[in-house]
């Protein structure tokens, strides 16, 4: 079992940054890939990125590419994400998952936080 545990979400205007948090406790976190999920409201789960075992991948969603940043220590077991130039349609619930493919489909991931709320207003 992996435990996953994100912080750092709130309330921010347009054009703003956040950075978001992912710890993990369990077993050992390099053996996981690790992803950034969000839902809108009214929305379906979508990928926003993902990075590979030691960091030497990424894959982001067309939407969000240039202006998020996913990293992850795995001396520390956390991966973050670093969100610049919010819009409002950046405005959900992320969620922070952990799973044995490098993938966009969340149906690949194993474990899941509860999530945190990124709300950004115009």
């Amino acid at each position: 079992q992996v435990q996953l545990v994100e912080s750092g979400g709130g309330l921010v205007q347009a054009g703003g940054s956040l950075r978001l948090f992912c710890g993990a406790s369990g077993r050992t976190f390099s053996d996981y890939y690790m992803g950034w999920f969000r839902q809108g409201p009214g929305k379906e789960r979508e990928f926003v990125a993902a990075i590979s075992r030691f960091s030497g991948r990424t894959l982001y969603a067309d939407s969000v590419k240039g202006r998020f940043t996913i990293s992850r220590d795995n001396a520390k077991n956390t991966v973050d994400l670093q969100m610049n130039s919010l819009k409002s349609e950046d405005t959900a619930i992320y969620y922070c998952s952990a799973g044995r493919n490098f993938e966009r489909v969340a149906s690949k991931y194993d474990y899941w936080g509860q999530g945190t709320q990124v709300t950004v207003s115009s």
